[in-house]
């Protein structure tokens, strides 16, 4: 997201002082015991909950401001709090004003929800987070809307599975560039390309928390780190059908394709523990 406001996202802030910064965030990441990992859990299932609901909801025709206001009834007679909603634009763009990032087609990331309606053909992501007794969890995931072409539906595929590998390979003690050397190689190797501009995140207390997660092998600071037990990420491969180039939209919010090809997500939040990996926001 924004740079200013989802620096957990953003690439641009990490430049200089190589050495130095890799430090600080190595100091920085919060690791959570088991107790603190289940209440992420009880989050996630919120999260999961919408998004199940969002997922059937989905079909030709239903705009997305009913969809966001669904998801907003159902977190808030959970007791939870809409992590978006409010969140501080960049430059002149306002607040966020919906509690799901709905993102149609050529949109990558935080399209604003509105009386658009998705019709036949399209793809939609949807991008959802809660926090409920001060723990966070985030999640999102990209919906085919009626009779979608067997290209964007096989972008939409290799999309999903690129997190489902990452979620096969994390453990404790490898580094991070493996897992998504092999995200990269995975999705470049299908004929798709992976965006540069927006990774993924630390997430605890806070929405935003080191480290940055990329879906790409980097060697940019803080970009590589090892996997530890206690350790809970927000890992979200962001897809492009064609070049991984993207900017923002006239709102200010909603990131696009620049050759405004389509564009896919999925994401999960996931905790390291000693044997395995634990998906927060899978079904239970």
């Amino acid at each position: 997201m924004i740079p200013r406001l989802f620096a957990s996202r953003s690439l641009r802030p990490w430049h200089n002082c190589k050495a130095k910064i890799e430090v600080s965030i190595n100091l920085s990441i919060r690791l959570k015991n088991s107790t603190e990992i289940e209440k992420i859990r009880v989050a996630g299932r919120i999260v999961r909950k919408v998004l199940d609901t969002l997922g059937q909801l989905a079909v030709p025709g239903v705009k997305t401001e009913d969809l966001n206001a669904e998801a907003e009834r159902i977190c808030l007679e959970s007791g939870a709090e809409c992590l978006f909603k409010g969140v501080p634009g960049h430059g002149t763009a306002g607040p966020f004003p919906g509690s799901i990032c709905s993102s149609i087609n050529e949109e990558l990331v935080h399209g604003i929800p509105s009386g658009r309606k998705v019709a036949d053909g399209d793809i939609l992501s949807v991008d959802f987070g809660v926090r409920l007794d001060g723990w966070c969890a985030d999640a999102a995931e990209t919906f085919l809307i009626g009779d979608v072409s067997e290209a964007v539906r096989h972008l939409v595929d290799v999309t999903r599975e690129s997190l489902a590998l990452a979620v096969g390979m994390i453990a404790p003690g490898m580094k991070w560039n493996t897992v998504a050397g092999a995200m990269q190689e995975y999705i470049e190797g299908e004929g798709f390309s992976v965006v540069r501009e927006f990774v993924g995140h630390g997430i605890g207390r806070q929405m935003w928390e080191d480290p940055k997660v990329p879906n790409f092998a980097s060697d940019l600071p803080g970009h590589d780190f090892d996997l530890v037990e206690g350790m809970v990420i927000a890992v979200e491969p962001m897809v492009n059908m064609g070049s991984p180039a993207v900017h923002y939209g006239k709102d200010g919010w909603a990131v696009i394709t620049d050759d405004l090809l389509p564009s896919a997500h999925f994401e999960h939040t996931l905790a390291v523990r000693a044997d395995k990996v634990d998906v927060l926001t899978e079904a239970s």
